[in-house]
């Protein structure tokens, strides 16, 4: 075979991050918008990835289309294995950075015994791209890990966390052009960009105004910010297609053989990374000593789908539902009147003890009405601060939620 990957040119780490702002906001948008589901829409990327994957690795070259849509659906499947870990199974994201840090580390020793290099330029034979593209996905998710745990320790906006895998990035990118070892430098920054990428799609896709410790942004949307960046990601391959400027046999036949490492400079450049990495840690741990808000976990909102009212909670008990109604009244009773916030706060939190106690019971009656009701019920809680970071929202708010919640009751 002809080399798989493509020439390491700008519009190689153009593209590259323009796949993993699509595939963030993408997931995004099917996840939540069309109420998926984090596990169902990780299920529906595995299944597209496995295919492109094999139609990828059936080529015989480097061809732009097949090879950049692998990767941006290799960006997505890697992002939703570990939000799962996250907000499905609860997993801290150290623990997850530091098993994936882990796994890549194997990645890259079993791959350097087999092949005896861990260069993109030689990716030649069918083990060595599968290597490859293992590779990928496990820095896919580690730079998902580390980028939402970034986050989580300091607290910063989108847009304010694009500048630190960025001046990463650009620092890598110094060390390199003096010499440090060029295989470690591409596989460092390949592992940045998807936080820079992921934060870029966040920024533009988050609502301008936000409750504390949401993310704000341009507010363009999950769908328009897609949309942009697949046609984005789409001129740019059409582009490559046609003038071939990141086949690694035409690039080669353009440009002069680089010369052979120097030893002494890798060194050097080596301990550069290391003071990088040490001066990272010092930033973060500054920042997570400052006051801030934590950013609030994503929510697996599967049930957005609408239901008709009452249609949700067909096949569950009368009695039950009954009784969860009274509660929701009680709470919008109470919400109304200004003076009672207490009342209305108590009753939320009965209504939310009754609830989960009935979850053993009324699930599987219904999966699809319970997530339904669970949803809704989970932005009741939202507006009284009830298993969320915020402070209680006005009580206008609250009744608007609670209202909600009645009508899908019923």
């Amino acid at each position: 075979m002809l080399n798989k990957v493509p020439e390491v040119t700008i519009w190689f780490w153009v593209i590259k991050i323009l796949c993993t702002t699509v595939g963030e906001s993408f997931a995004d948008w099917i996840n939540m918008k069309l109420g998926v589901g984090l596990v169902n829409t990780a299920w529906i990327f595995t299944a597209v990835f496995v295919v492109v994957l094999a139609i990828q690795m059936r080529l015989k070259r480097y061809v732009p289309f097949p090879y950049w849509l692998t990767v941006v659906v290799v960006s997505v499947t890697g992002t939703l294995y570990t939000d799962i870990l996250t907000d499905q199974l609860n997993v801290p994201l150290w623990i997850s950075s530091a098993v994936f840090s882990v796994l890549l580390a194997v990645v890259f020793g079993v791959w350097w015994l087999r092949e005896r290099t861990l260069s993109i330029h030689s990716v030649t034979t069918l083990p060595r791209e599968s290597f490859y593209w293992l590779a990928v996905l496990v820095t896919f998710a580690l730079g998902t890990a580390t980028g939402d745990w970034t986050l989580e320790l300091t607290g910063w906006s989108p847009g304010a966390s694009v500048m630190l895998p960025l001046g990463l990035i650009a620092a890598i990118t110094l060390l390199w052009k003096f010499g440090a070892n060029p295989v470690l430098s591409f596989w460092l920054a390949y592992i940045l960009t998807r936080p820079l990428g992921a934060n870029i799609g966040d920024w533009l896709a988050s609502p301008k105004v936000a409750q504390p410790g949401e993310p704000t942004g341009l507010a363009l949307g999950t769908f328009t910010t897609s949309l942009i960046f697949l046609g984005l990601i789409l001129a740019t391959v059409v582009y490559l297609t046609v003038t071939r400027s990141d086949v690694t046999e035409t690039y080669e036949a353009a440009h002069a053989t680089d010369a052979t490492g120097d030893l002494r400079k890798e060194r050097v450049g080596l301990a550069g990374f290391g003071l990088l990495a040490v001066a990272t840690m010092s930033l973060l741990t500054w920042a997570h000593s400052q006051p801030h808000t934590g950013p609030a976990p994503e929510a697996d909102n599967t049930s957005a789908v609408q239901m008709a009212p009452g249609q949700a909670v067909k096949k569950f008990p009368p009695a039950k539902v009954a009784a969860l109604k009274n509660l929701a009244s009680t709470s919008l009773k109470d919400a109304r009147s200004l003076g009672n916030a207490k009342g209305a706060h108590t009753a939320a939190q009965s209504l939310r003890d009754l609830w989960d106690a009935d979850q053993a019971s009324l699930q599987p009656l219904d999966n699809t009405g319970w997530t339904s009701i669970d949803a809704q019920m989970d932005k009741v809680l939202g507006t009284f601060g009830i298993d969320h970071s915020n402070p209680p929202m006005p009580p206008a708010q609250q009744e608007k939620e609670l209202n909600a919640l009645l009508t899908d009751m019923g």
